[in-house]
């Protein structure tokens, strides 16, 4: 059976070599990738956001998805910045190839992938890219990401799940035992926050910073995924070629979280169960009896519906009540932990 690594400590290697990698993070050039599709005004203070660092990009890339709203116009006028640059595309990609276009004209050693509706708190980057060049083995890193609510974002620190785990979760068992290793959820928002970077099994990709030699390395995010668990797939790939993933509890973004789907409920919705199907049949199916990875996506479909018909009677108002009970726990605690209490992010995007 396919068992990713178990989270863990990072902590520093050793003093020489946190001192020798430390002497790198001012020459480490970050490229920030950020795929756009109708964000409106929240794509302009996105990219004012990354520029505000303190550890400034080398450049910002705005993948724009064929958008019809003027979130592009916006931008150029509102940010005209000699470092921005924007590929429009004549067709909507998806989010995975989209990010994609991006990586390929990015000319960092870092790449940072960032949705449009995403805020980065001030030196938020700068202690990401400490992050990987005080932890070698580390292939990407993601920051503590809030809902405008002051919650933590379902996802940003999380397990692979399993065909079991979601399973478990599609049907209630983990509400009914969540603390049971066997039944518990996958998120861990629900956990105290670190006092340090820890290692998990992925972070969202609605905010991850990630070498540029470990994309060569991994591969590009998978294209097949329209929309969601694209960033699952690329983590779940990265642990298997060695590279660690950490989770940056004081870098600090904050996430509105679907503002590009919004009109679209239900398309949405088809696109999330049907990455998620793939996601389990691409990766698990040689580990699980044929039979499960069926009733699995048995479960899966008989959820989408559930969320359509829901659709259908309350509105898209709605519709959190859908995806996310399948996908997370409803209700998440705000983070436990001083400087970075009251914050979120959202259960539409990673």
């Amino acid at each position: 059976m396919r068992s990713p690594k178990k989270n863990s400590k990072t902590g520093r290697r050793n003093a020489d070599k946190a001192g020798a990698n430390s002497l790198d993070i001012a020459t480490l050039d970050v490229s920030v990738v950020i795929v756009n599709y109708n964000a409106g005004a929240f794509l302009s203070d996105a990219v004012a956001s990354v520029f505000a660092q303190s550890a400034t990009p080398v450049e910002c890339i705005v993948v724009d998805n064929a958008s019809r709203d003027d979130s592009i116009s916006t931008l150029r006028s509102r940010v005209p910045d000699p470092r921005l640059t924007i590929l429009e595309q004549e067709s909507n990609l998806g989010f995975a190839a989209g990010c994609n276009r991006g990586i390929a004209q990015a000319r960092g050693e870092l790449v940072l992938l960032m949705n449009p509706d995403c805020f980065l708190e001030d030196a938020s980057l700068a202690r990401l890219v400490a992050a990987l060049a005080e932890n070698e083995d580390a292939g990407a890193v993601g920051p503590l990401i809030l809902n405008m609510d002051g919650t933590e974002q379902r996802g940003c620190r999380r397990d692979i799940p399993t065909p079991w785990q979601i399973f478990c979760v599609g049907i209630g068992l983990h509400r009914l035992m969540p603390n049971h290793p066997r039944f518990r959820s996958f998120n861990q928002q629900g956990a105290a926050l670190p006092d340090e970077v820890v290692r998990v099994q992925s972070v969202s990709g609605a905010c991850i910073l990630i070498r540029h030699e470990t994309i060569e390395q991994v591969g590009l995010l998978d294209e097949r995924y329209f929309l969601h668990f694209e960033d699952l797939d690329w983590c779940l790939r990265a642990g298997e070629s060695g590279h660690e993933i950490l989770f940056v509890p004081d870098a600090v973004a904050h996430h509105v979280g679907g503002i590009s789907s919004r009109k679209f409920p239900i398309r949405v919705e088809a696109h999330k169960h049907a990455s998620l199907i793939r996601f389990v049949r691409g990766n698990f199916a040689q580990y699980y009896p044929s039979a499960f990875i069926l009733f699995v996506a048995l479960v899966v479909y008989a959820r989408f519906l559930a969320v359509v018909a829901g659709l259908a009677l309350r509105g898209p108002k709605r519709r959190d009540r859908g995806w996310p009970s399948l996908f997370a726990d409803a209700g998440a605690p705000k983070p436990q932990r001083g400087p970075v209490t009251e914050r979120e992010s959202s259960d539409d995007d990673g």
